[in-house]
Formats: C-alpha cells, sequence, structure tokens
C-alpha cells in the first residue's frame, strides 16, 4: 500500500511522530512518504498515488493547520483513506469526521497505522494504551536537520536532534491534553532504540538533542540509564528535557548527574506562581517548590527554561506583577522566553478544566475552527492587558529586541515603574524556537 504520513508542526523538530510509524509500516512492506509541511511543500503527486493519508496531530497548532490540507487532500485524491493520530487526533474526532477522516488514533499509534494499512481495524484505543516494543525511527525520508530548530549557545549555532524515551504521563494535571488521551499511564521507549535514534542523527549532524517526553522523569530510574548510557558513547552531544516542577524537587539528588552527562537546561512548566492558580490546575507544586528548584538547578549548574499560561480566568493584575516580580527575584528574566508571559490558557474538548464551574462560568460553545472553548476574563481590563501584552512581545520580538528589554517593557506597563536593574547575566542555551503548549495568544478585546 502507499501511505503518505503528513506533519503540518511539531514545535520546530524533525518529527518523531512521522519516523516512528514510518519504521512500522516499511517493516511490513509498504510504501511510505513522510511530508513534513513545516519545511517542505505538499508533493501533490504523491497525495495522488496514495491509498492512505495519515496526518500527526500532536498539538493544537498542528491540528488547525492540517484542517485546510485535509481539504486538499480530499480533493486531489477523494479515493484514498484518511486518518489522523496523535493526542488531539481523538480529542477533535467529530470534527474530523465531519471533513472526511475516517479514523482516529491516539496514544501509541504505531500499531493502529499498520493494522489500517494492512486492510485490518483498528481498535481505537477501546483496549487501552498498548505496550509496544518500539523500532527505531526511519529518519531517511525525511528533510535534513538542519532545517529544523537550532541550539543557540555562546553565540554559536548547533545543529539539534529530537527523539523520545517515554511517552504519556502518569499525572493529571486539569489543562494537559497528555491526560484525556493517556489518562495517567506513560509507556517507556526501550533503551537501545533511543540510543539508536540518537546515534543517526549524531552521524546526520545533530550536535544537541532534544528529550521531548512530556516528562523525563515518569520514570527516572529509565531516564538516568538513557543518558548514563548517551553521555558515554556521546561525550560531545549536550542534550535538554522537559521535567515537572514536583519532580525536580523529588528527585533532587539526581541534577548533578543531568549536568555531568551532558544537559544544558531543562524545561519545565511553571504555570504560575498563584497557589490558589495551581491547586486548580493540580499541577502538584507550589509556589515556593517552584522557588526551591530553581535554586537547586542553580546550584547543579542547569538552567531552568520555565514555561507558563499567564492568562487564564483566575488571572489578577496583581497575580500578573508577581510573575513579574518573581522573574526578577529569581534572576530568570533571560530564562523565560517572552511569549511566555503573554499566553492565554486553551480550553479544549475532553479537557479536565471543563469539570470546574468557574471554568463553566466564562466559557461559550465550541469553536470549530480555532478547536477551543473561548472564554472571557470575568474583570475585562485583564482580558485587555492580555492582548496588550501580546502584542507588545510581537512586535518586540519582530524588532529583535532582548529578553531583558522586552520584560522592561512589560514591567512598566503593567506595574508603572522603572524596571529593576537586572544583574548582567550570562546568555542562556536554548533552542530557536521558543517551547510552548497548552495556550493561546490573548483575544482582541
Amino acid at each position: 500500500m502507499n501511505v503518505v504520513l503528513i506533519s503540518t508542526y511539531a514545535l520546530g523538530h524533525q518529527p518523531f511522530g512521522l519516523s516512528s510509524p514510518a519504521a512500522w509500516l516499511m517493516r511490513d512492506g509498504h510504501k511510505v512518504a513522510c511530508l513534513d509541511l513545516a519545511v517542505v511543500s505538499l508533493d501533490e503527486a504523491a497525495i495522488r498515488a496514495a491509498d492512505l493519508v495519515a496526518f500527526y496531530l500532536p498539538m493544537h497548532t498542528a491540528t488547525r493547520l492540517a484542517m485546510p490540507v485535509i481539504e486538499q487532500v480530499k480533493k486531489l485524491n477523494p479515493h484514498a483513506r484518511l486518518a489522523c493520530y496523535g493526542l488531539y487526533a481523538p480529542l477533535n474526532a467529530e470534527l474530523l469526521r465531519s471533513l472526511g477522516v475516517e479514523t482516529m488514533i491516539g496514544g501509541e499509534f504505531e500499531l493502529e497505522l499498520v493494522r489500517l494499512a494492512n486492510g485490518d481495524r483498528p481498535t481505537g484505543g477501546k483496549a487501552g494504551i498498548p505496550r509496544l516494543a518500539f523500532l527505531t525511527p526511519e529518519r531517511r525520508g525525511l528533510p535534513s536537520l538542519e532545517l529544523y530548530s537550532h541550539l543557540r549557545q555562546n553565540g554559536t549555532k548547533t545543529i539539534a536532534g529530537y527523539t523520545e524515551a517515554s511517552r504519556g504521563c502518569k499525572h493529571l494535571c486539569r489543562h494537559c491534553p497528555v491526560v484525556p488521551v493517556y489518562e495517567g499511564q506513560f509507556r517507556v521507549v526501550q533503551r537501545e532504540v533511543v540510543l539508536e535514534d540518537v546515534r543517526q542523527q549524531v552521524a546526520a549532524g545533530a550536535g544537541h538533542i532534544t528529550f521531548g517526553d512530556p516528562d523525563f522523569f515518569n520514570g527516572p530510574t529509565h531516564a538516568m540509564r538513557i543518558v548514563e548510557a548517551f553521555h558515554a558513547q556521546f561525550p560531545q552531544i549536550t542534550y535538554d528535557a522537559t521535567i515537572k516542577i514536583e519532580h525536580l524537587k523529588q528527585h533532587r539528588e539526581l541534577l548533578p548527574a543531568l549536568k555531568q552527562t551532558g544537559c544544558l537546561f531543562v524545561t519545565s512548566a511553571v504555570e504560575s506562581v498563584d497557589d490558589a492558580v495551581l491547586a486548580r490546575l493540580e499541577k502538584g507544586h507550589t509556589r515556593s517548590d517552584f522557588f526551591e528548584v530553581a535554586e537547586s538547578l542553580r546550584e547543579a549548574g542547569l538552567v531552568l527554561q520555565p514555561t507558563f499560561i499567564a492568562f487564564m480566568p483566575w488571572t489578577t493584575i496583581e497575580g500578573y506583577s508577581a510573575l513579574l516580580q518573581a522573574l526578577a527575584d529569581l534572576e530568570l528574566v533571560e530564562n523565560t522566553a517572552p511569549v511566555q508571559l503573554a499566553l492565554r490558557l486553551l480550553i479544549t474538548q475532553n479537557s479536565r478544566l471543563l469539570d470546574l464551574p468557574d471554568i463553566q462560568a466564562v466559557i461559550g460553545p465550541f469553536d470549530e475552527k480555532a478547536l477551543v472553548y473561548p472564554w472571557k476574563h470575568p474583570h475585562r481590563d485583564v482580558d485587555t492587558l492580555g492582548n496588550v501584552v501580546f502584542q507588545l512581545v510581537s512586535r518586540r520580538l519582530e524588532q529583535n529586541k532582548t529578553r531583558a528589554e522586552i520584560f522592561g517593557e512589560i514591567w512598566e506597563l503593567v506595574l508603572r515603574t522603572p524596571p529593576p536593574a537586572l544583574r548582567p547575566q550570562p546568555a542562556v542555551p536554548h533552542m530557536d524556537e521558543p517551547w510552548y503548549c497548552c495556550a493561546e495568544p490573548a483575544p482582541r478585546v
């Protein structure tokens, strides 16, 4: 069977969600073409020749970008079977079916895609999240790593690869899109598969690897065995990972080992510095935990890159000011991508946020174009501030303003005082495509 796998956006990474199922499909004898529309144009000839076209939907932005492409594919090849897979496929199943998509696959999609290509009926997740023996991803059909996001460090630009050592998450944070699909489960990728995937990307020029697990420390023993073997084989290659504040505190004894094995920075979804908001989100950490972890990482020589959802129905002007003050006090201004100070809570289909009465009180009907439940803050001035901050950040990034300069402007806008004098900080290592999910820009009000 001729199979085309399509990705529209994967946070600037070469898509693991194309390379992994491609290996499975090719092992079963199928001809596979991988199209990453973030860096290449749609191959109309490949679409016309396809028997099956499957869209990888790992996040909200990817899903919105895929919708017009689904329409285009239908016109080019009305006889091809259409499928969507990844976190946002089951979350938006009804809408995708209305576009002509036949099959939705959520977690551990490789085996289900093979069943579909073989003419079998996918289980649709009814048997739960399977435990797969993963294959080494097939990356030879994907665009060069040079076309994707790079590591920026001390004025240098390094080609970066991406892999996953686990999927899902054992936590149930209310706003997270992983939760409705995995429901507190996580699955590990075999260590040798992960290392072989790293090996092939290093051979392709990667000098840095992003471990894209929802939480690298869901299985800390598994994670540490991988990075120890990683460092033994590739002592000059650096990496980064995403880890919850809760786990960074719980496993602080592992932080020196992360540093020793080549970890440059850790991304962590702090979301808020307001304990009441963190409790509503069921994040599993407090404001003081965030402060404690920031200091622990600094002592270990690791860079913390916090992410936030700055504007939520519970945000206050005072609370937003407290966030700015916390970043100044912790000397994390340079560590925080400016977009993190402008993002707005995204409420998707099947989100656990919908269980909260105060969310039900502010949302409107589901918007099929935006793929969210739109909401308005109870106090108009907060929505106004969110819009102004988003526009400010967008303009200043286009003007190549520094993080400190943008932070200073936001500070003056909100607190109406000169920004605090920030101690000079060394440039922090970071990817040149900001990391964020579960959030959206502020609406116009």
